[in-house]
């Protein structure tokens, strides 16, 4: 299945599935805030979002595939599994994306 998604976020997503820190990190905007109640973690700004990215995402191959999204009050929610190498694998989580122009502002993770 085909989400049509805005830019930013399907950037973020297909950066993820290639495993591309660098291009996922890429889609937030300089003063973003990414809040991951999975490992606890809130990293503020490009540079702390990339490190997050390498530590929870890259290092153990963690890749999302969203199976559905939708836009509410300003706020894209995709719904869907994320699997790796990690304990548990695979879960269903949910991302609420917040964006500014072409910049994901925000990012929340449960």
């Amino acid at each position: 299945m085909t989400l049509d998604l805005p830019a930013p976020i399907a950037a973020y997503i297909a950066a993820g599935q290639r495993l591309d820190a660098e291009g996922m990190a890429a889609a937030f905007a300089e003063d973003a805030v990414v809040d991951d109640s999975g490992d606890g973690h809130h990293p503020q700004g490009r540079a702390e979002i990339a490190a997050w990215i390498e530590n929870a995402t890259i290092a153990v191959r963690a890749i999302f595939t969203p199976e559905t999204a939708h836009e509410e009050a300003g706020i894209w929610i995709l719904k869907g599994p994320v699997a790796g190498q990690f304990a548990g694998s695979p879960v269903k989580l949910t991302f609420s994306f917040t964006l500014d122009g072409d910049a994901i502002t925000r990012l929340k993770i449960r």
